[in-house]
Order: structure tokens, then sequence, then C-alpha cells
């Protein structure tokens, strides 16, 4: 049992951490020269037909309402506060609307679909591990690692490219880019709206985990030929007991341990990554 002082501890450092990669990031932001109101002023000008004069002083009140003409380290002061005082984490003035709706509308469907490509990745490497590493040498084995190199080769991007043109261009899908098609989007929940975001959300599953499966048919398939040669494994068969016993009940379980505990790194990884 963990004492409450060092839970503690951890927590309060943890809490020094993210105030600091706050301050870094909101620096960094800001290093660039000119912010969102040129931008705004540049597009007053060129969209808007406005003057120079017009649109100036347009992004100067577009400035003063969202307090971006203040200092850089009180509009970092007012943002915290914002956040610790009202869980509001400021206004998104591309939007047009609060950062925290935006948030709560997107991180559902990023959870899901990390979620989903985790799992799957995980579940058939996994599995293709196993596979590989009781036939070693074997053909299904030479599969597996020409796959895996493939996979960890491959760029995602270039992936995804090749499946949009596919989907687009290919089978005629339509909506390649969205979650639903038009007629779901405003459409309240089915089972034929959940068939529709399936028939556009798998490939982003696909791609997401198309790397991770490779990675973990490789890290299980080494872990397991290393515990198969353990001495308590020659002990288990010695005894009589079944392959698949030995396997599945001795050696897996131990192969297990450097991938469940690569778990908590790659799913921060996925979930604002991929």
């Amino acid at each position: 049992m963990l004492p409450i002082g060092f839970v503690v501890r951890r927590f309060v450092s943890s809490l020094f951490v993210l105030l600091a990669i706050a301050a870094i990031s909101f620096v960094i932001i800001h290093l660039p020269p000119g912010d969102f109101t040129d931008v705004y002023r540049i597009r007053l000008v060129n969209q808007g037909g406005m003057t120079e004069a017009e649109a100036t002083i347009a992004a100067q009140r577009l400035a003063a309402e969202y307090g971006l003409d203040r200092p850089v380290h009180i509009q970092f002061v007012t943002w915290i506060w914002g956040i610790v005082s009202r869980g509001e984490f400021g206004f998104s003035v591309a939007y047009r609307r609060d950062a925290s709706v935006i948030i709560a509308q997107r991180l559902p469907y990023t959870l899901a679909i990390a979620l989903a490509a985790h799992a799957i990745s995980t579940v058939i490497g996994l599995l293709l591990g196993i596979y590989a590493a009781r036939r070693q040498y074997s053909v299904g084995d030479n599969v597996a690692a020409v796959f895996a190199f493939l996979a960890t080769s491959v760029p995602r991007f270039s992936m995804a490219l090749i499946i949009v043109y596919v989907l687009a261009f290919g089978l005629g899908q339509q909506s390649v880019s969205s979650l639903f098609s038009p007629e779901y989007r405003l459409a309240p929940w089915s089972f034929a709206k959940f068939l529709d975001l399936i028939k556009h959300v798998w490939p982003v599953v696909f791609i997401a985990g198309f790397g991770g499966v490779a990675r973990n048919l490789r890290v299980m398939r080494g872990n397991l030929l290393d515990v198969l040669n353990a001495q308590y494994v020659t002990t288990a068969r010695s005894k009589g007991l079944k392959e698949n016993d030995v396997i599945y009940q001795h050696a897996v379980p131990n192969a297990l341990h450097p991938i469940i505990a690569y778990q908590g790194a790659i799913f921060p990884y996925m979930l604002q990554g991929e």
C-alpha cells in the first residue's frame, strides 16, 4: 500500500510540471511575430472589402475584447485562472466558440478512436506474436516478419492518402473526411447511424493501429521465445503438461510484462498524435 505522503508529493509535483509545460507552450505560441489579430485584419481587407484603417480598428476592438492586447504574462495568468476557477479554457476566436465546448464535442470521438485502435493493435499483435513464436522460422513466422517490417516502414500519412484515394475514386464513397454521411449528421442515434459511423471511421482505426500491430507482434514474439527457453517451461513440459497449457498458462503471462508496461506510454501518444 502506497503511503499517503508519497501520493500527495507526486500529485503536487505533477501540478508544477503541468504548469511549467503550459507556460513553455504559451511562450512558444507567442514567439513568432504577429498574432490572430493580424490574420484577422488581413482577412478583413482581402475578403471583407474593408480599408486598411477600418480593418485595423476592427482588429484592435477584437484584441481589446478578448485581452489579446495585454502583456503575455497577464494573458497566461488570466487563462490559468479561468481554467482553475471556472473550468473555462478560453474563447476560440477562430471557431467563434468556447474552447471547452469544442473539446467536449471532439474529445469523446478522439477517445473512442484511440481506444479502438489501441485495443485492436494490442490484441492482433499479441495473437500474431504468439503464432510466430510457436512456429519459429516457419513460413508463417517469415510472413509475420515481412509484415512487421512493412508495417513499421510505410509512413502512415502515405497509407492514409492511398486509402482516401481508393475510397473516394475507386469505391465512390461520399463524405470521406467526415464521421457521418450528410443524412446522418443531425439525425438521432440509431443502428443505421452507428453502421454509418463504422463505415467512415474504420480507415482511421486501421491506419492508427497498423504500426502498433507490428510493434506488439515483434515484442511478443521475442519475449515468448525467451520465456519458452526458460528452465521452468522445460520443467512444465517434463511433467507431461499439454503444450497449450505450457504456453498459455505459464509462458504467455510472463511474456506479457513488457507489453503491459508499454500500455501506459503508448495510449497518451495515440490520444494526442493519431
